[in-house]
């Protein structure tokens, strides 16, 4: 039954996909002289569509959710028009654009370069045939590789200085929704997008999975991040990340500092992006049951500048990275 509805949804979605394409999307590329890249529109055009079907979830069930139980005093539109603004940029393909235009070339002659050195690419789901090559099971098994590195990638944001400096700017957000998830600086994206492709291409995680698994991480993002008083209980809360345990990441003073002695280093609790396992399995996990404000210490008690549009925090992360890098006197 599963099964049936899984392949439903996919039949529906490429349905939609090659409606959208061919109505919009195609004559638009002819127009501006891009038919040479149909191929590319055409998978620019699926992930414009799972980034409308996401944006139609935050606003339709996730955004009533936060209404029904916040866990603080909803937060005014212009405290969280910047992160609407980042929300768009990510999930309707500007970012992708670039990334495509800037990135990929370079990571096409880089992973060329690895094939003629005979590093080949390690097909995950033929670990154990009949098992993992399953299409759920391979699905799953991608699923929680992922998410794996997404705890790894995390914790380096958090451990190491000149990264932290850039994903500040998450963290600033003191009015948590669900739009807070894309609100990153650029580079700081741009990182994470490479290190993903760069796995995605090793493991040999087919594209049509590849979308899912960053579509389910995004959307579940997004509900950990939103303005809701929810704990999934004492069994559920180790199971999968929730909005109390993400909020927790996100609380002053708690989330991304860890005490030496009288000492405060970067650091924190909370990882996970959608499993709280590593948390567990590697010391970071914070099980409390209270909802914190947010924000970063500094921002609240010194008050420290992190921007309040999206130009002034990009432009100030890039002074925070250069500070970072040795470059004081950057402006």
């Amino acid at each position: 039954m599963l099964s049936n509805l899984i392949t439903s949804f996919t039949d529906a979605f490429a349905n939609l996909q090659t409606l959208l394409f061919e109505s919009v999307i195609q004559p638009i590329a002819f127009n501006v002289g891009a038919g040479n890249l149909l191929d590319v529109a055409f998978e620019g055009t699926g992930w414009l569509l799972v980034g409308l079907l996401q944006i139609a979830v935050m606003v339709a069930v996730i955004g009533p959710l936060q209404r029904w139980r916040p866990a603080e005093a909803e937060a005014p539109a212009s405290a969280v028009r910047t992160d609407v603004i980042y929300t768009l940029i990510h999930r309707l393909g500007l970012f992708r654009v670039v990334l495509f235009l800037l990135v990929e070339p370079v990571l096409d002659t880089l992973l060329g370069e690895l094939r003629v050195q005979g590093v080949g690419t390690f097909h995950l789901e033929d670990l154990w045939p009949g098992v993992t090559d399953g299409p759920l099971t391979s699905f799953v098994l991608y699923l929680v590789v992922f998410d794996f590195v997404n705890y790894w990638l995390h914790r380096a944001q958090h451990q190491w200085n000149w990264w932290w400096a850039l994903h500040a700017v998450h963290h600033s957000q003191r009015q948590m929704t669900q739009w807070t998830d894309n609100r990153n600086h650029l580079l700081d994206d741009l990182m994470g997008a490479v290190i993903w492709v760069c796995i995605a291409q090793l493991i040999g995680i087919a594209p049509t999975q590849f979308v899912a698994v960053v579509a389910i991480t995004q959307l579940f993002e997004n509900f950990q991040h939103a303005n809701l008083r929810v704990s999934f209980g004492q069994w559920g809360e180790r199971l999968w990340v929730s909005p109390r345990f993400h909020r927790l990441h996100h609380a002053i003073g708690l989330g991304h500092e860890t005490a030496q002695g009288a000492k405060v280093v970067l650091g924190g609790h909370n990882f996970g992006v959608l499993l709280p396992w590593w948390d567990i399995l590697f010391g970071t996990a914070n099980f409390d049951v209270r909802f914190e404000p947010t924000g970063i210490r500094d921002q609240v008690e010194q008050g420290v500048d992190y921007g309040e549009g999206f130009w002034s925090q990009q432009r100030l992360g890039i002074k925070r990275l250069m500070q970072a890098l040795g470059f004081s006197s950057a402006r």
